[in-house]
């Protein structure tokens, strides 16, 4: 007698083991088997995290502590060095764990980059003051990274990620050269940033090689690119040896005058235009931008890209900016709350706004007092003629925010007035117990 399996595919485990058999089974009576089954054995699966393998410190220690008797050799060794600068660890345990924690994040860091050529070091301000001295170094807890003859202050976000990717733009050449219509797209495209590009004859040009030291002098904050072909020179409309300066958010480019340059010329230049109308708070640099302010105010936008209401507001403000670009008074801070999912609470307390809406305000670099432009429903934002009111009234000093600290004053005054009153009423009523007596 005999039984018939019709699977496709069949497992079959007996005394020689596991073996897969392929179309109709029959089993004969007599034969040895233990399981017949159609389910093939589960396959060997690698692990989820295997494609998305998120980096942890490993326990090795990469950063070292810098003196003046090992940086002669420590500086031959890499071509960049990130030089940590603190304080000495005080005995508190709150310090000491911060200081704990930026160590780790500095070990993480290095051990990422391990590959890279780039030293981690830390100098302590009072063990090695002769040291910090030499090296220009006066600001403790900043983060300094020499490449070559440059030392860059590193003035973003304390994070892994952000000190990563800063390093990683750093180490890469300073100009990007730019050789098809794809490339030119991809430029294009490139709005938020402050960039240049120029038009030369070739590497080995004089002219380029000008642009190409003066582009060191901003790397890696702004982004210089350059084209010898002459097909992408035309759509760009650049002429040779010229360079356009490119402010975010604007539709046209600002040709540099009086080409060709000269390296000195052209860092004059870019420092003389580099704050914007508009201009993105970045993780990288938010600390430079956010003491770059005017008059001790920035006016500030917030506003998420990825929000229709947010993207809705923030093409508002990239139409106010075209139109007063001129202005050298103007420079709007736009903030997208997704890039510091950590200041969000924050923000939201000090300012006492929904950063869920659009919002714009002016405040107070200082105390950060701040003034908030009313806007009542998401889906009636102030155009373009209602926000430049606005912001005319805070440039004029029509809205300030000294205002708001005045009503708190005056608030206070009340509250005098009203222990004033109290006591006068007290002191009416001893002085009627007086007669009465």
């Amino acid at each position: 007698m005999s039984t018939d399996h019709s699977a496709q595919t069949c497992w079959i485990q007996g005394e020689n083991g596991q073996e897969r058999v392929n179309g109709p089974l029959i089993l004969d009576a007599g034969q040895i088997i233990i399981i017949v089954t159609n389910i093939p054995p589960p396959p060997v699966r690698m692990k989820a995290e295997e494609g998305l393998n998120f980096p942890t410190y490993d326990g090795k220690d990469r950063v070292v502590s810098l003196s003046e008797k090992n940086f002669k050799q420590i500086l031959k060794k890499y071509d960049v060095l990130c030089l940590y600068y603190h304080e000495p660890v005080s005995s508190d345990k709150v310090s000491q764990k911060q200081f704990q924690l930026k160590e780790i994040v500095l070990e993480l860091v290095a051990q990422i980059l391990e590959h890279k050529d780039i030293g981690f070091v830390m100098v302590d301000s009072k063990k090695e003051a002769r040291l910090a001295k030499k090296l220009g170094f006066n600001e403790e807890g900043s983060l300094y990274i020499l490449k070559g003859d440059r030392t860059i202050e590193f003035d973003g976000e304390f994070a892994a990620d952000v000190l990563v990717e800063f390093l990683l733009d750093l180490i890469e050449d300073p100009v990007e050269i730019i050789n098809t219509k794809l490339e030119v797209q991809a430029f294009e495209r490139i709005e938020d940033q402050t960039k240049l590009i120029g038009f030369f004859k070739s590497e080995d040009s004089e002219y380029y090689k000008a642009f190409e030291e003066a582009s060191e002098h901003f790397q890696p904050y702004i982004k210089f690119f350059a084209t010898f072909d002459k097909g992408v020179a035309k759509k760009l409309s650049l002429k040779i040896n010229e360079v356009d300066f490119y402010e975010p958010f604007m539709d046209e480019p600002i040709a540099i005058p009086d080409k060709p340059y000269t390296e000195e010329e052209i860092v004059e230049f870019v420092k003389e235009h580099q704050r914007p109308t508009l201009r993105r708070l970045r993780p990288e640099d938010m600390f430079e931008t956010w003491e770059d302010d005017i008059n001790g105010i920035h006016i500030v936008a917030f506003a998420e890209k990825s929000d229709p209401d947010g993207y809705e507001f923030l093409e508002i403000l990239k139409q106010v900016a075209r139109d007063n670009t001129d202005n050298p008074d103007l420079s709007i801070l736009w903030i997208d709350p997704d890039d510091f999912p950590l200041l969000i609470a924050y923000w939201e307390k000090t300012f006492k706004i929904d950063l869920f809406r659009p919002q714009i305000g002016v405040v107070n670099v200082t105390d950060a007092d701040s003034v908030w432009m009313d806007i009542p429903d998401d889906d009636d934002l102030p155009t373009a003629e209602e926000l430049e009111d606005w912001i005319e009234d805070v440039l004029s000093g029509k809205i300030n925010t000294e205002d708001d600290d005045n009503g708190d004053e005056d608030d206070d005054d009340d509250d005098n007035d009203d222990d004033d009153n109290d006591n006068s009423d007290e002191e009416d009523n001893d002085d009627s117990d007086d007669e009465d007596e």
